[in-house]
């Protein structure tokens, strides 16, 4: 069988698979569909948090960024690591004991008010629309390619499988389906990095390969160091992505935003108890580590490669009508492009704007094109591409259900119809996601970076506003709802409108008022990186106005002292 037909096989089975365990666990409830019952064991819950968590960012951009951005990008993998800690230490726990559905329930709970609730709403469906284009991003990207279309039929083709199964199955289906698709994702993402790792270094842990030396003698770190800097790019393990400061915000606001993403804390709802949410954490940290321990050395490799097939000898260049069928096969997509500036026939690729001829290398490409690149079996480039797709897809259905829970059950339910029906609110809840779907889809054609940096940017939505409200809703007793209000408005405000100005209104092209360059960034900062600026702005303006308003009421701060001493139950508000 030729490539596309056992890309269509395998891809196919795993979509077969996935809308199989949709319809077996289909919700029936308004508690199975947000949060599956609270009866997931913590072991398979970890699972599905892994999936839930690694989405087209970790899967197929995380490690394209690290290919080109050498050292800068452990912020990636430094502050997503680092941020699944927080979450697992400082929130799950307290939120899973307190026991509701949602982050925006939570919220206008802990600060008796709906206004609270609302502004929850509107924070979380801002940060989650955005790490939704993300993923569809990484769904076209893959479908692009490997089923042999555009870009933008790609998306919608994710779009259709997304809206079947995430509306169909709600928390208890996206939960077992999240489980296959760890299994499959992290089996796509080991098995090639096995065999490039084999083939450079002779070692199959690329753990260890990335270190290693090659069959010439030298280190491999070494000779890509000496490779890159050959052709005038930054030497691969010094470089930074920006200023120092601007890494170290960077990192902090994707460490803050993953602590504050509700698609992930509500995943610690779904298990029975406080001490089965402290379990799945810790296995989740297991699961994950599998592959952020590898992403490393896949973007090493998958960089080395790329550079030593277009130039596989100092000075030599390879030549355009000689390129390998993986070049032309990316060159479909409009995701890879050459254009010859000196008309020799040769592609060169240097650092130098005006003489580089790969005048378009999309990131996004390099986790999927390194096993072509390396010459691997057509099975494992097959295997790829629905790794890369069950990544995209898990986080996608997560994110797609936080957005309905909070329209369905935080804002029509809790605020506008409280009377309503069961049955009413799950419809409303799968009608919500199927908008939701198409909203994402729409934006998604024009996302505003690679499909890290869109990921980037919703993390510090999330970042600027909900993580301070959580956090001083579990550790302040004295935050008040004037106090949490004000900060999620300023947080997010002032994010937002930093991103819009770098970025464009919506990400629309030619919509930004200061342009995406380094000199009109504040004190270095980049957009993608803003969040914990605007977190500090959050916990700031927040804790002024409690100072300045009335204290919380005597039962609300009796709540905050339940929440946080084990070993009791929670006390009516």
């Amino acid at each position: 069988m030729d490539l596309q037909t056992i890309t269509y096989t395998i891809v196919g089975l795993t979509f077969v698979l996935y809308i199989a365990i949709a319809v077996w666990a289909r919700a029936a409830s308004t508690g199975e569909f947000y949060v599956a019952g609270k009866g997931v064991h913590p072991v398979l819950n970890g699972m599905a948090t892994a999936a839930d968590w690694m989405s087209a960012a970790s899967f197929i951009s995380m490690a394209g960024l690290i290919a080109f951005n050498g050292y800068g990008a452990s912020v990636f993998l430094m502050g997503w690591t680092g941020g699944y800690v927080l979450l697992a230490m400082l929130l799950a726990p307290y939120l899973r004991k307190y026991g509701k559905f949602t982050v925006p329930e939570f919220i206008g709970d802990r600060f008796y008010s709906r206004t609270a609730r609302v502004v929850a709403i509107v924070c979380l469906i801002f940060a989650s629309l955005t790490y939704v284009i993300g993923q569809m991003k990484g769904i076209g990207v893959a479908f692009s390619r490997f089923l042999e279309m555009d870009f933008d039929h790609g998306l919608y083709a994710g779009m259709g499988i997304v809206f079947f199964y995430a509306v169909l199955g709600g928390m208890k289906g996206i939960t077992y389906t999240q489980i296959a698709q760890y299994c499959v994702l992290i089996f796509a993402y080991t098995v090639p990095a096995v065999f490039i790792s084999l083939s450079l270094t002779g070692n199959p842990l690329p753990q260890l390969g990335l270190g290693g030396k090659m069959a010439d003698g030298s280190y491999l770190l070494d000779k890509l160091d000496l490779i890159v800097t050959d052709l005038g790019f930054k030497e691969y393990t010094t470089a930074v992505m920006g200023s120092k400061l601007n890494m170290f915000v960077y990192t902090l606001s994707l460490m803050i935003g993953t602590a504050g993403l509700p698609h992930v804390i509500a995943r610690f709802f779904t298990v029975p108890s406080v001490k089965g949410a402290r379990s799945s954490a810790g296995w989740a940290l297991v699961f994950i580590a599998a592959l952020y321990t590898v992403a490393p050395a896949v973007g090493a490799m998958a960089r080395l490669n790329l550079s030593t097939t277009i130039q596989p000898a100092p000075d030599v260049n390879l030549v355009y009508d000689e390129r390998p069928a993986w070049f032309k096969n990316w060159e479909k997509t409009g995701l890879l492009a050459f254009e010859d500036k000196n008309g020799d026939g040769r592609i060169q690729y240097v650092a130098d704007e005006q003489k580089n001829e790969m005048v378009k290398v999309d990131r996004d490409i390099m986790v999927l094109a390194n096993p072509e690149i390396a010459k691997l079996p057509d099975w494992v480039i097959a295997l790829v591409a629905a790794g890369g797709l069950a990544a995209a897809l898990s986080t996608a259905a997560g994110l797609l259900l936080a957005i309905a829970s909070s329209i369905s059950h935080d804002l029509l339910k809790g605020v506008f119809v409280p009377n309503i029906s069961e049955k009413n609110e799950l419809l409303a809840s799968r009608i919500t996601m199927g908008c939701a779907v198409l909203v994402a889809g729409y934006l998604g054609l024009h996302p505003p970076d690679f499909a890290a940096g869109t990921v980037a940017i919703a993390f510090g939505l999330a970042a600027s506003s909900l993580f301070p409200a959580l956090m001083m809703g579990i550790f302040s007793m004295r935050m008040n709802k004037a106090g949490a209000i004000a900060g999620m408005l300023a947080g997010l405000g002032v994010t937002i409108l930093y991103v819009f100005q770098h970025k464009g209104i919506m990400f629309i092209p030619g919509t930004s008022f200061l342009g995406g360059m380094e000199e009109n960034w504040f004190f270095g900062i980049s957009p993608n990186a803003f969040g914990a600026v605007g977190a500090v702005v959050n916990f700031t303006v927040a804790a002024l106005v409690a100072r300045l308003t009335a204290a919380p009421p005597a039962h609300i701060q009796e709540l905050v002292e339940h929440i946080r001493v084990p070993g009791t139950s929670r006390k009516a508000a």
